[in-house]
């Protein structure tokens, strides 16, 4: 069932967004050769607490493998859910992405980027811009009334046309009173059911974008998902509301 938010919710939203936004970029700060994923997750945690928050990933999932930390950390060719460790440390090269949602005043947001650790290949960075790309031109076809796969397709056919892959066993969901809402938003056409979105929709999209096939693999962990080639995949994801007009995106500053 797909939840509409009313005003009050969604200026709950519309603040915990900025808060997410602004602990991101301080996250995307230690992002640097040297350092060990267990900091940023160490970091995240405190910010999220010290700004009236809660981590809404801590604990997810089953409870008998629940996800450890506040913040998912994914290098290189994992694509989403890593886990941080201390002994996972972060090279020059690497690209990172980084995935956390905050529970903040009993509604939650959800956002993800993908950060470059020093110097990175211009493969990486041209990945990186298409994906961030990708996110901005599906965003711009969200408003009430559009159909869902306008943002579907845009994301699939402007990642193709830059010669890389769409993931799709993973795809973007309704969030708010929920961590995962419905509907499932997946970025790529999978011509089913239409949905039409409504004013007061609430809806956390994020392009997870492979430079090589889009096949995917889970380790043993059992939470980190990875290219089954190898090859090096992106990720960003924003929050944003469904307006009369467009979209307001909720989690950037």
């Amino acid at each position: 069932m797909i939840i509409i938010k009313s005003q009050k919710e969604t200026e709950a939203m519309r603040e915990g967004g900025k808060i997410l936004a602004e602990i991101m970029r301080k996250l995307g700060e230690i992002v640097l050769p040297g350092n060990n994923t267990e900091e940023i997750n160490k970091l995240a945690r405190k910010l999220v607490f010290d700004n009236g928050g809660v981590p809404v990933f801590e604990g997810y999932g089953d409870p008998k493998n629940p996800y450890p930390a506040a913040v998912c950390v994914s290098i290189n060719n994992e694509i989403v859910h890593g886990v941080p460790r201390k002994d996972r440390i972060i090279r020059e090269g690497d690209i990172v992405k980084l995935d956390i949602g905050m529970k903040y005043k009993n509604l939650i947001t959800d956002m993800a980027r993908t950060f470059p650790a020093g110097e990175i290949s211009i493969e990486a960075q041209k990945l990186l811009n298409a994906t961030r790309e990708s996110l901005n031109e599906g965003i711009k076809k969200i408003k009430a009334g559009a159909k869902l796969s306008d943002y579907s397709q845009t994301v699939e056919r402007y990642i193709r046309l830059q010669g890389f892959s769409v993931v799709q066993e993973l795809v973007g969901h309704g969030v708010g009173k929920k961590l995962h809402e419905d509907p499932q938003i997946p970025n790529y056409d999978m011509h089913k059911r239409e949905i039409i979105l409504q004013e007061g929709m609430t809806l956390a999209l994020e392009p997870m974008i492979n430079a090589g096939t889009r096949y995917i693999k889970l380790l043993k962990d059992g939470w980190t998902y990875a290219t089954k080639d190898g090859k090096l995949s992106a990720h960003f994801e924003d929050t944003v509301l469904v307006a009369k007009d467009g979209a307001e995106i909720l989690t950037r500053i």
